[in-house]
């Protein structure tokens, strides 16, 4: 119950304006037993950090395995990106967030947006992998990624989503190009394309 409360209180409404005092009279949970179960605001922002990291790598990872066509599992990420943009209360990505109002005074959370945004770009190395791309994409379109979702978040519009789709189809086809054998397996439309049940 704290944990959800505080994670919609932070996404929300930021790190450093919600205060212990707050989160107790959101969860009717009184300061000491608050304290008994988390000993500093740090330790709650620890785990709604962890718990974002799950939701994330699950919507993602959901997404990605929607569809077998090698492309479109390389942008899938996008397609993720431009339904999270139009979502009610879309306040950009909270590790972000995170790190901007704390990563110069906490170590802590430093840590785990650092570790949370190479996992990102080991995942995309993964599915970069697994459709024979070169390595050197996933780290690429990660930056088109979190571009898209900064920009989405100043400007309150779900464009960058779609324009960062449009710029990765560029990389994808370019990459790809590179890769002897390879040109035509992210295009199913192509010869010699390898469709979903090839």
């Amino acid at each position: 119950m704290v944990i959800a409360a505080a994670s919609q209180l932070f996404y929300a409404r930021g790190f450093t304006a919600v205060g212990m005092d707050e989160l107790r009279t959101v969860t009717g949970m009184p300061l000491k037993r608050l304290y008994r179960l988390f000993p500093s605001k740090e330790a709650i922002i620890e785990q709604v950090l962890q718990v974002w990291q799950e939701t994330w790598e699950t919507s993602v990872t959901a997404q990605v395995e929607s569809t077998q066509v090698p492309r479109d599992r390389l942008l899938a990420v996008f397609d993720f990106l431009a339904v999270w943009f139009s979502s009610e209360g879309f306040r950009g990505c909270a590790f972000i967030n995170s790190f901007g109002e704390l990563g110069a005074s906490s170590g802590l959370i430093a840590g785990i947006v650092r570790d949370q945004k190479k996992d990102f770009q080991d995942y995309l190395a993964q599915v970069a992998a697994g459709v024979g791309a070169p390595e050197t994409l996933a780290p690429q379109l990660a930056i088109l990624a979190e571009g898209a979702v900064t920009t989405a978040a100043i400007s309150a519009r779900s464009e960058p989503a779609r324009q960062a789709r449009a710029a990765a189809e560029v990389l994808i086809d370019a990459a790809m190009a590179t890769v002897p054998g390879n040109c035509c397996r992210c295009h199913p439309d192509s010869p010699g394309a390898e469709g979903p049940g090839s």
